[in-house]
């Protein structure tokens, strides 16, 4: 294994997503100078980086992350001055960077897609997926795109049809042909030069499809019902070719040349593990990589920590992990587990569950707040997603509706002058920034404190799991470390709990306090 030294193992990384996080000109979107403004609070928190979501110049198809060019902010975030201010105040504060990179697409008004539509034998010819129609003009195969629709789209000038795992508007980038590759890994070597610290890369496993595109077999496994044609299927064709860790290790080689650069995939699917790990396999491929383990559960329990945790058990030559219960693409976690429990205490309690687990933490904006899903109206949605499978899944807006930064009194909860993109809602203007700062025991509070706790501790930024045998139902494990240990609890259940071992001195605690060994309903302690 790797010398337990790089900055970011066991780091806590907030996640921006720039347009609602703080508004600077008044447009009702936030913008890159808007999230400079609010690095202080972000440092308050002690977290060790911000991983910022999409701010290159697009269509806005996907809200960024249909990007028509991989090196330009576009004009609604501001400019690459504005970019190259943000990095220099975050380092500053301490705050390492990490930006997102998307190698899987384009926007359909990319320049390279511009070019290999019109013809089939120029320069870039071969850097998107094309494929001729089947005989009686339907798509080459059965494959289906992530939005609800067939990913195959056809185009008259080409006479041919182009593959999109999203929207039509995304064309899939030929990620076999080494000058595509070639020229996404000078994006990155860009964005390094201007002083990023690291990559997250979205959809990573959509990168390479099966060349003979042969169809997709029918999936018969579900870990929740189909709600979309892409359910259906088992995407070993369409996406995950074996090939995919042959570039990954090229995406090493670039961010090593580099020092103290960290890499995190996103991996995607109903069974990412396999992928994951060989992702972040050694010292040539990814450092990190998280999944939707989290991100789409309907409930947490003891049994889906203790699996999760189990899948990265720290041998030779194994990744690191990163976790995060909520973020910019899956409703707020506090809405999809509170049950019966107390928005606020619930928020402290997955607060204090997520920052006790071995691996890197992500924090989404907002969760320091506590703020649950927002409702938004169906007039107002903004998401493609939501609107074509409306009202059938939650969609994206709800957890991308703005900051508030002070309380009702402003009509915009301080995010901006102007009626925002999405709309705030009463529930959230009553979680403020401003109002938590002042309030002692705030969710706001509570996640500095503990961020703190995990920061001062290397039992808990990096040490080993083991987990205690207890009732099923409740939660027991250490973190050990060089001669530390720390024991955490959690009764993540609606009824008191047994625990039958001695405590010791509590050092963070969500609920009330143990009495004569019972651990309390919706409670959480860390001792050592």
């Amino acid at each position: 294994m790797q010398a337990q030294t790089e900055w970011w193992r066991g780091a806590t990384i907030y996640q921006v997503y720039p347009r609602s996080f703080m508004d600077s000109n008044g447009d009702g979107i936030g913008d890159l100078p808007g999230v400079t403004s609010k690095l202080d609070h972000i440092a308050s928190l002690g977290v060790d980086a911000i991983w910022l979501s999409p701010f290159f110049l697009s269509p806005m198809a996907d809200f960024g992350y249909d990007i028509s060019d991989f090196t330009q902010v576009d004009p609604i975030f501001g400019t690459i001055s504005d970019f190259d201010a943000l990095v220099d105040k975050a380092h500053e504060l301490g705050l390492k960077v990490i930006i997102d990179q998307i190698y899987s697409h384009t926007s359909d008004q990319h320049k390279w897609f511009e070019e290999s539509r019109v013809s089939r034998d120029n320069s870039k010819s071969d850097w998107y997926v094309w494929a001729d129609a089947n005989p009686d003009g339907t798509p080459p195969n059965n494959w289906q795109s992530v939005f609800g629709m067939g990913a195959w789209q056809w185009d008259a000038r080409r006479g041919q049809y182009y593959l999109h795992n999203f929207l039509a508007e995304q064309p899939d980038l030929n990620l076999h042909n080494p000058d595509v590759q070639n020229a996404v890994l000078d994006v990155a070597r860009f964005w390094m030069d201007r002083g990023v610290d690291g990559f997250r890369l979205d959809a990573l496993n959509f990168g390479m499809h099966d060349p003979e595109l042969r169809d997709n077999p029918v999936e018969t496994i579900f870990k929740r019902p189909p709600t979309r044609p892409f359910d259906f299927q088992r995407h070993t064709r369409s996406m995950s070719h074996p090939d995919l860790p042959e570039f990954i290790a090229k995406i090493r080689q670039v961010t090593d040349s580099y020092p103290d650069r960290f890499t995190v995939a996103e991996v995607g699917g109903p069974f990412p593990l396999t992928e994951m790990k060989a992702f972040t396999e050694g010292e040539t491929h990814l450092n990190s990589a998280y999944a939707f383990d989290f991100l789409y559960a309907d409930e947490i329990n003891a049994d889906l920590i203790r699996s999760t945790q189990a899948d990265w058990p720290g041998g030779p030559g194994e990744g690191w992990p990163s976790w995060a219960f909520s973020n910019h693409d899956a409703p707020r976690a506090v809405s999809r587990w509170q049950g019966d429990c107390e928005t606020d205490q619930y928020s402290k309690l997955i607060a204090l569950l997520l920052l006790s687990l071995r691996g890197n933490v992500f924090i989404y904006q907002g969760e320091e707040l506590g703020l649950p899903q927002a409702e938004v109206p169906f007039e107002k949605l903004q998401d493609p997603e939501a609107i074509v499978n409306w009202p059938e899944t939650l969609g994206r807006d709800g957890a991308r509706t703005p900051l508030p930064w002070t309380d009702k009194g402003n009509d915009y909860s301080g995010f901006s002058t102007q009626e925002p993109w999405l709309p705030l809602t009463e529930a959230h203007s009553d979680k403020a920034v401003t109002l938590q700062n002042e309030t002692p025991d705030s969710v706001l509070n509570f996640y500095r404190n503990i961020i703190a706790l995990r920061q001062s501790s290397e039992a808990l930024r990096q040490g080993e799991i083991a987990f205690l045998q207890t009732d099923k139902d409740l939660l027991a494990f250490t973190r050990k470390h060089e001669g530390e240990e720390k024991l955490c609890l959690f009764n993540l259940t609606n009824r008191p709990l047994l625990f039958e071992q001695a405590v010791g001195n509590i050092l963070a605690s969500v609920g009330d306090p143990i009495k004569k060994r019972v651990i309390p309903a919706y409670s959480g302690f860390i001792a050592g």
